[in-house]
């Protein structure tokens, strides 16, 4: 489940964070300070331009340096977007390829659908939004609207004949091959010219070959199902059977009327779909099977190829998610071995990574959190090495430069809620951060780390994207993105209100992290708030990044806005994730209890007014939130919940709450249907009618529990939308909808008088 920010304020810009600071907060000057500027609206909040500026996405050097690439929204339809391309000597900047000119608009399949459903970051979008360059630098591989587009330099294109309905298309790492998936099997085709040939055979009905399943593309963040060896002389690919899968009946309703789907769909304890792993020549001949095992019943959570190509690296994860093996596969024969396991702790679980890199002798590097913290480790010859240590977090490897003996990663060392850039000395075990303190920053980099392309942002700052040198150095703006002129938030920055940063403790004494927008404060004027929380695993929501402008429209309309995050979620440490073991909607709704409680000792919050809102575990918290501690919000707005995790799939469910056939209790107690009856304050209930990741059946299940228990409610279902509601009118009305109700049942309540639930 990472789709919770799908509707949630991160839709239209990253949540905010900031410097934290002791619990007895007081007004600040700047809080009470007078600001003017344009007045938001909602249909400009979601309009074009995006108010947030120009941003480009999927940035990459040519493998010769001169060319920076991205992909851009458009100023005019800021859904839509367009390759791009920067000449790194000159500064000169041209469209290369425009997707309005080269797409047919054609409805993408639906494999292609659901993919970008999988991918959040491309839900709702069209246009140009990947693409791959050539190892020569020569050419794009662009797909557009399900075709595939082989790109010049000059701009120039060229349509790939035979390629509509392609997914996950790639050139090989040489630039002999481009290969995609077409009708359930992996196809090849020469980059020079000529027709593409499948390589693997019986692809139909439940088996596919060359693509990741379900729980992989939507839990495991593997969205490919074949790898390339460096050399080009193999692939690896997967074949996966969903026989074993149980269907289940979806309908995706929509304005002009319902299409019925039986998707396979894996839902806590009940069979996966059977994986297994072949390794074959660029034609398909040679096929050998990659022993994944004796037991059929894992997850295939990562492969790569060692970087001379002469062995297949696979991680290997078992369902409980306990236990993960690095595995060594000889390419020519399928036999493996274990190089390397990790394993949990009691009443815990592996957390999946990227951030491992393969090195030229062989070693490893690899993050893992065996200590506590997720640190950086060198594997070399069967013994372990700890790089990286203390009471905080890697985030993310960014490149490794060997002959430097320098590695480059992500971290909140300085700050849990700032994500730096920092180098580590191999020798000396020495760090050095490269990026600024008082932003949250990304990078990518070149192979060889000499260059780094740094994304970052902080509350007062939209994203802006720069080109540092080893050193983090500066070298050259990107995308400065400095909000004055014409920049399109600029006429709405004079009113933007500053964010305050805070800590309160749980009940067992852990801090915990907080954020706050207010209106100016007007003396003896008490506020409502706008609580938004998610509270699910594997999410940050207060960080010290932008906020964007939807937030900045709710602190307009008169609320407060306020975001926590409890126990459960990342970045703090497996003991700070570990307390939701096999107990789902406990410590979280606790401690966003403990942010309430808070909320009401100020002087300036409205006590009775104090109205929370999430979307998707944040929904599923909604609902708990009001069984579980009637009469503390004034009302809630529960988005897409998951309201019975039986059924929600196996990968991400099982990691958190266990097999639901072995710990049947555990699952009864987190259900938010069960204790429907118990909610006494208003309540507002959204659904897309067409998601296929949280069904439509977890909201019709509670709404139906609700009506047999006689507990009012309100309900707004959106036909032909997804887990994502979104998108042209779509985002304005869902907005409206939900403040709407707000307004009705808390803001513009009596003083004293009651919600219209029990």
């Amino acid at each position: 489940m990472r789709a919770w920010w799908s509707v949630s304020l991160m839709a239209v810009a990253c949540v905010v964070g900031g410097s934290a600071m002791a619990a007895d907060r007081q007004v600040t000057p700047a809080m009470r300070g007078d600001t003017t500027g344009q007045a938001l609206t909602l249909a400009r909040v979601f309009g074009s331009p995006d108010l947030a500026g120009p941003q480009p996405q999927s940035l990459r050097l040519s493998p010769d340096g001169t060319l920076l690439t991205s992909v851009r929204n458009r100023a005019d339809e800021r859904q839509r977007y367009d390759l791009w391309a920067l000449d790194t000597k000159t500064g000169a900047e041209r469209m290369l390829v425009d997707s309005r000119k080269l797409g047919s608009g054609a409805e993408l399949s639906e494999a292609a659908k659901m993919q970008r459903e999988r991918d959040r970051s491309l839900t709702g979008k069209t246009g140009v939004l990947q693409y791959d360059w050539s190892p020569d630098g020569q050419s794009l591989l662009v797909p557009i609207d399900g075709e595939l587009f082989l790109a010049a330099r000059d701009g120039s294109a060229r349509k790939l004949e035979g390629t509509k309905g392609a997914l996950n298309p790639t050139i090989s790492p040489r630039g002999r091959y481009i290969a995609f998936v077409r009708d359930q099997n992996l196809q090849v085709a020469p980059l020079s010219g000529g027709a593409a040939r499948a390589v693997t055979k019986g692809g139909a009905g439940t088996v596919h070959w060359g693509e990741a399943e379900f729980v992989a593309q939507e839990e495991m963040d593997r969205r490919t199902g074949y790898w390339w060896s460096p050399d080009e002389r193999y692939i690896a690919v997967e074949r996966f059977d969903e026989a074993p899968v149980q269907v289940a009946t979806r309908a995706s309703i929509g304005a002009a009327g319902t299409s019925i789907y039986q998707q396979r769909y894996p839902a806590a304890g009940t069979p996966n779909a059977i994986v297994d792993l072949y390794v074959m020549k660029p034609d398909g001949s040679g096929q050998v099977k990659v022993d994944l095992g004796s037991d059929p019943d894992i997850y295939l959570a990562r492969v790569d190829w060692t970087p001379d190509g002469s062995a297949l690296l696979v991680q290997r994860e078992n369902r409980a998610q306990t236990r993960l093996d690095m595995l060594r596969v000889d390419p020519a024969t399928g036999k493996s071995s274990v190089m390397f396991s990790e394993q949990s702790g009691a009443k815990s679980w592996i957390n999946l990574t990227d951030a491992y890199r393969v090195l030229g002798d062989g070693s490893v590097l690899w993050r893992s959190e065996r200590d506590g913290f997720g640190h950086l480790w060198l594997w070399r010859a069967g013994t372990w090495q700890q790089l990286t240590s203390g009471p905080w977090v890697v985030t993310g490897l960014v490149a490794v430069d060997e002959a430097a003996g320098r590695v480059y990663f992500l971290g909140n060392k300085d700050d849990v809620l700032e994500q730096q850039l920092y180098a580590l000395d191999l020798k000396t075990r020495g760090l050095t951060r490269l990026t600024e303190r008082g932003w949250w920053n990304s990078a990518t980099a070149d192979g060889s780390g000499s260059r780094f392309i740094v994304t970052r942002s902080n509350p007062q700052q939209p994203a802006q994207t720069y080109l540092a040198d080893a050193s983090g150095k500066r070298v050259a703006w990107i995308n400065e993105n400095r909000v004055a002129g014409d920049h399109p938030y600029a006429p709405f920055m004079a009113a933007h209100r500053p964010t305050e940063f805070g800590t309160i403790k749980a009940a067992d004494g852990t801090p915990l992290h907080w954020q706050m927008i207010t209106p100016k404060l007007e003396k003896g004027r008490r506020y409502p708030v706008f609580f938004q929380h998610y509270g699910g695993p594997h999410s940050q929501t207060v960080m010290r990044n932008w906020n964007g402008a939807l937030a900045q429209y709710l602190v307009s309309q008169g609320w407060i806005f306020f975001q926590l995050d409890n126990r459960g979620s990342i970045n703090r440490g497996k003991a700070f994730e570990d307390t939701i073991y096999h107990a789902m909607g406990t410590v979280e709704v606790e401690d966003q209890k403990a942010g309430a409680d808070y909320l009401k000792t100020l002087p300036f919050v409205d006590a009775g007014k104090v109205a929370t809102y999430g979307w998707s575990y944040g929904g599923y918290m909604s609902v708990k939130m009001l069984e579980k501690t009637p009469g503390v919000y004034a009302a809630a707005v529960a988005g897409a919940p998951v309201t019975d995790w039986k059924l929600y799939d196996t990968h991400y469910t099982e990691r958190y709450m266990g097999d639901p056939r072995q710990v049947p209790e555990a699952y009864a107690a987190s259900s938010a249907v069960t204790d429907a009856a118990k909610i006494r304050d208003p309540l507002l209930l959204i659904h897309g009618m067409a998601d296929d990741n949280v069904f439509l059946d977890n909201s019709t299940k509670l709404a139906a529990e609700l009506q047999k228990t006689a507990t009012p409610f309100e309900m707004m279902m959106y036909p032909g939308q997804t887990h994502r509601v979104g998108g042209p009118g779509i985002s304005e009305h869902l907005w409206t909808t939900i403040l709407n109700f707000l307004d009705r049942e808390v803001k513009n309540r009596p003083a004293g008088a009651k919600g219209t639930a029990k």
